[in-house]
């Protein structure tokens, strides 16, 4: 018999990017918090994210210009007060990041006095203004690092890493009065067994759901952990059929989820076809600076078109010390595979890059279960409509942290502990004896995702689409009701049920809009509305 483990904190934040990193020390003045992380601390998309995030620094941009291209960008579908609402934190949020010891890029002075030096802003596609933040081409790095590095050395935060989040506890799961969150039942991947921590309050920070599609930009944990979970504890979910395929990821054969980030567009690259030529300006006027679902299908276009294997990212007529100095992380990945991005036009292609659906939430990050918060790619808060605006991403994450926070720290004088909570009953499963099974079933989820339901879309392709996710989820129901958990397996029971909702999302969307588009029916109503999933109660 393995010994009953359980955990106790004020607060549960599940996920340990930007968005849990952020409110596990924004709570952790005032309470306990538990930061539950699935790998390592820095295992996330936060790490590997090139760009940068979404200000207004610059004197001659305004909130309003950044509110009006986000708008644009999602194409009729935001909430128009919530994209108020961040872009106004935004300032505030980047200053608390500086606080932090977060080094963002700085402008070259005359005089050599960086300290007093005004921010080096970059432009990305969809954007009217320069107002990136950025520390080079590794902004996501850098803010990870410095946070962890803070949360690490907090008095009441304590890291759990390597832990899989497995379900929510809720009280009306346990048959009690009343429809709050009450902890989760956590699997220590170190030792094997299922663990359970029970808090006054839940975040899940846990991102997106990428690792749905066969090719995707995103690290292995991006698998929809928050939004399954979720979902099966009665949250709704909204606008899950808008992914959002990241353009420029390098394509060689040698190379696992390397993009290249778009302010490598926004500082002059050309996308090219095999021949040499450019192909945007005949796609839409902004060229290379349109928003990433306009360019990602336009390539999607040319390689079908063509029969191409990709296009071509092409930096070469800017000057080598430039290109080095903006872009040092991507040069020297790309050396390593042969390509000097100085002299060399890049291989690219396209790839499953954030999931701008997700939990629905308030301005506080609240959802529909009392007590749970969802903030950062996990969430719908209606920031993204149909498609993300560049480097708002980070930003949301951010914003809805700090707002998270602040609506945490206000209740929780109010909320008592839970009380003893049902251990992990296992007494019913064996080990495992057909890994096959997962592994089969994992290769055929993310294929047919890639194929059906993927840039372009069709309703035939939805329908078969959705007759193999059912067959699937049938399974692997049938599998985890029987075998004790193991990572791929909680992984796939999480992505077989995000690939359902997106799939239903999908279906119900009888029109092209954003992210979202169906050949069959390929013009956008006058006034779309999101896309919302209530579970069954």
């Amino acid at each position: 018999m393995k010994q009953v483990v359980e955990h106790q904190s004020d607060v549960l934040v599940i996920g340990s990017g930007a968005a849990g990193l952020t409110l596990a020390l924004h709570l952790a003045e005032k309470s306990k918090v538990i930061l539950l992380s699935k790998g390592p601390l820095s295992e996330g998309s936060t790490y590997y994210a090139q760009g940068g995030i979404a200000s207004v620094f610059d004197k001659d941009d305004t909130i309003e210009s950044h509110v009006a291209d986000t708008l644009v960008a999602g194409a009729g579908l935001c909430d128009e007060a919530v994209v108020k609402f961040t872009a106004e934190n935004a300032k505030g949020a980047m200053e608390w990041l500086i606080e932090c010891g977060v080094a963002f890029d700085k402008e070259e002075t005359s005089d050599g006095d960086s300290a007093n030096a005004p921010y080096h802003l970059t432009r990305e596609g969809g954007h009217s203004h320069r107002r990136i933040l950025h520390a080079a081409d590794a902004t996501g790095k850098e803010v990870q690092v410095t946070l962890q590095d803070r949360a690490r050395s907090h008095p009441n935060i304590q890291v759990l890493e390597r832990y899989n989040a497995i379900d929510l506890i809720t009280s009306r799961k346990l048959n009690l009065s009343g429809n709050r969150v009450l902890g989760a039942y956590v699997w220590n991947r170190d030792v094997e067994q299922v663990e359970t921590v029970k808090a006054r309050f839940v975040a899940l920070a846990t991102g997106g759901s990428s690792k749905v599609y066969q090719y995707t930009s995103n690290p292995d944990i991006a698998s929809g952990d928050g939004i399954a979970m979720a979902w099966r504890s009665g949250c709704r979910v909204a606008n899950m059929e808008f992914n959002q395929f990241h353009p420029t990821c390098l394509y060689h054969a040698d190379a696992r989820n390397f993009l290249l980030t778009e302010a490598l567009r926004g500082e002059g690259a050309y996308l090219r076809r095999p021949d040499g030529t450019r192909f945007m300006p005949e796609f839409d006027e902004r060229a290379e600076l349109a928003p990433r679902d306009i360019v990602a299908r336009a390539i999607d276009f040319e390689m079908k078109r063509l029969g191409s294997d990709c296009v071509y990212l092409d930096i070469t007529h800017k000057p080598a010390e430039f290109v080095i100095k903006h872009f040092p992380t991507i040069h020297k990945r790309c050396l390593e595979y042969g390509i000097d991005i100085t002299t060399d036009p890049i291989p690219v292609v396209p790839a499953a890059h954030y999931t701008c659906g997700g939990v629905m939430t308030d301005l506080h990050g609240q959802t529909d279960l009392n007590g749970l918060y969802a903030i950062g790619e996990v969430a719908y808060t209606g920031l993204h409509g149909a498609n993300r605006l560049a480097s708002n991403s980070l930003l949301e994450c951010l914003v809805f942290a700090r707002a998270a926070g602040e609506d945490i720290e206000g209740q929780l004088h109010k909320i008592p502990m839970p009380g003893i909570l049902p251990a992990w009953d296992e007494s019913k499963v064996a080990n495992s004896d057909e890994e096959v099974v997962i592994a089969h079933n994992w290769h055929e989820l993310r294929l047919f995702m890639w194929d059906y339901v993927g840039i372009v879309r069709s309703d035939k392709r939805l329908e078969r689409a959705r007759r193999r996710c059912d067959m699937l989820q049938q399974e692997i129901q049938e599998y985890y009701s029987n075998f004790r958990v193991s990572n791929n397996l909680l992984e796939l029971r999480n992505l077989v049920q995000v690939a359902e909702l997106i799939i239903r999302c999908a279906m119900e969307r009888k029109e092209s809009i954003g992210l979202h588009y169906n050949i069959d029916h390929p013009e956008s109503s006058a006034n779309p509305t999101p896309t919302i999933l209530q579970p069954d109660s």
